[in-house]
């Protein structure tokens, strides 16, 4: 029989974490058994959903048998369920789990045929009634071949969060060599399948290849997710009926690619098949996991198909603005999504809970180029680098964003949202990623305070250093907050994620920034915070 073992964070550090020991390079994962660890998810209060794989060597459906203890030697589980490990579901299993325990720690493993036993882990359901703490580790944007993934690691290290929430990027779909290309590509950090992934079976194993990864086992292995998909879980910069890096005529139908990518996400990731969810945790908060990619998304408008063939740039901008940007009919949300939202907003205000939380991919927060941006690139800049800072700068001169796929190309869509939340006297509390760099926003409608929003960082993907690197970041940081007054803090040239604290008094964001990515070092090099008193809706800094 192989025993399991209790997973806390010394064992994570010494057996799941045991590369800090050994060549940099990325665990393969067991062929047969259990091979990728274990992870839960969708927490309740009195609820959690728990997942693995077991991959059988006969080729038919395993039956494991799930157990939840309180101890974490699995001494007198309090539940026992069973579930089938499918290779229709390539070898994954699901079982959610009721009648637990508020605000309580449990341990868990499967037992397989032949009482082979995965790993123990630990997951934590969310509090009722009036909870004084909790604590949210916010991830985006983690591309495997950029480098470690030592926000995860660091977090595990750490050990000071009840949940791990996920806005999206988890996975990049790209083809080895493309974003990063083989020159900046982290050796030993090597993506599964080679091409890009477009298919049922090349999204299964490109998430396989990701969760070989000893720290997002880890990761999962220690704390209950909540988790979204942005664009690259399906294809770059998507929509509800396509996406740029989506090409009909050679990778076929898009609903085919969307089915497919939909499928292999929710077979390897502990959560549900709803595309939005809420949790409570207590009367603390109401988190709301978004979908602003594809459950309702309008297409994203172009400047540069705005500007094609224009002769007068300012005057095609300004009728590109009126007639397009300003549309109250375009959707980011969908309305579905949206009429649902709404009402959980109104209903978890009427509760009295003291901070609605948006857990969703895409910065809301207001953020224009400078009108001088060109005076920040260097005497002889690449091309391609100048000829977006000048058309940037261009529409900052007649009020347009710098970026159409985030809730600035939707600025209807967010006016409603954001009244909402005014209508409703909600503390809210936007979680954002996708865009690789740190930023702290105050959120107005009408001019007046409507919200707060802590954008994290990523993991890994480059942010503006990538682009910018010429320019320093505290001299872009100064040009982007003087162009932006909504704009209170930001940092655009460091990887990690950020650690959320929520109190009834006041939400504060701790950014932490972690060692540079080429080596597997789970380490921070600096911080930097930010706060709301509840009630005021308005950023503090520092």
């Amino acid at each position: 029989m192989q025993d399991a073992f209790p997973l806390d964070r010394r064992t994570l550090l010494a057996g799941a974490g045991a590369g800090l020991l050994l060549p940099r390079r990325l665990f393969a994962a067991p062929l047969a058994g259990f091979t990728h660890g274990v992870a839960s998810g969708e927490p309740g209060a009195r609820s959690m959903l728990f997942w693995t794989r077991f991959v059988g060597t006969a080729g038919t459906p395993q039956e494991l048998e799930l157990e939840v203890s309180a101890s974490p030697r699995m001494t007198r589980p309090v539940a026992r369920t069973r579930v089938l490990a499918d290779p229709a579901n390539d070898w994954t299993a699901k079982a959610k789990v009721a009648g637990l325990a508020p605000g309580t720690t449990y341990y868990y493993r499967f037992t397989a045929p032949g009482r082979v036993r995965s790993i123990v882990g630990r997951t934590r359901t969310l509090p009722e009634g009036d909870a004084p703490l909790f604590r949210i580790g916010l991830f985006s944007c983690s591309n495997l071949p950029y480098g470690w993934f030592n926000g995860y690691g660091h977090a595990v290290a750490a050990d000071d969060i009840d949940l791990f929430v996920h806005v999206g990027d988890y996975i990049y779909e790209y083809a080895r060599g493309t974003y990063p290309d083989a020159r900046v590509a982290v050796p030993g950090r090597v993506i599964e399948p080679a091409g890009e992934i477009v298919t049922l079976a090349d999204y299964r194993a490109r998430y396989a290849s990701y969760r070989a990864d000893p720290d997002l086992q880890a990761i999962h292995a220690l704390f209950p997710a909540v988790t979204t998909w942005d664009d690259h879980e399906i294809a770059n910069d998507g929509w509800t009926g396509g996406a740029e890096n989506h090409q009909p005529e050679t990778e076929g139908g898009w609903s085919a690619r969307l089915a497919a990518a939909r499928k292999a996400y929710r077979e390897w990731m502990p959560v549900s098949d709803a595309p939005y969810e809420r949790y409570e945790i207590g009367r603390l908060a109401t988190l709301f996991r978004l979908d602003t990619r594809v459950e309702g998304r309008d297409r994203q408008l172009s400047l540069t198909e705005a500007l094609k063939g224009a002769t007068d740039m300012a005057a095609a901008l300004v009728r590109f603005r009126d007639e397009q940007w300003l549309a109250g009919n375009r959707q980011l949300l969908g309305s579905a999504q949206e009429a649902w939202l709404f009402a959980g907003m109104k209903a978890a205000a009427r509760r009295g809970v003291r901070w609605q939380l948006l857990a969703q991919q895409v910065i809301m927060g207001t953020l224009r180029a400078p009108a001088d941006a060109a005076a920040l690139l260097p005497p002889d800049p690449d091309g391609r680098v100048k000829a977006l800072v000048e058309a940037g700068a261009a529409a900052a001169r007649v009020g347009l964003p710098l970026n159409m796929d985030a809730w600035d190309g939707y600025p209807a869509a967010r006016a409603r949202l954001l009244a909402a939340a005014q209508k409703n006297g909600v503390n809210l509390l936007v979680l954002a990623g996708d865009s690789h760099n740190a930023w702290a926003f105050d959120l107005q409608n009408d001019g007046r305070p409507a919200g707060v929003e802590f954008a994290t960082h990523s993991v890994t993907s480059p942010g503006f250093e990538a682009y910018l690197a010429a320019v320093p970041p505290t001299g872009l940081a100064r040009a982007l907050m003087g162009a932006n007054p909504l704009l209170r803090w930001c940092e655009t040239s460091q990887r990690g994620y950020t650690h959320v604290t929520l109190t009834p008094r006041e939400a504060v964001a701790e950014w932490r920034f972690t060692a540079p990515v080429g080596g597997r070092v789970p380490k921070l090099v600096a911080a930097s915070r930010a706060r709301v008193v509840a009630g005021t809706n308005q950023l503090q800094i520092g």
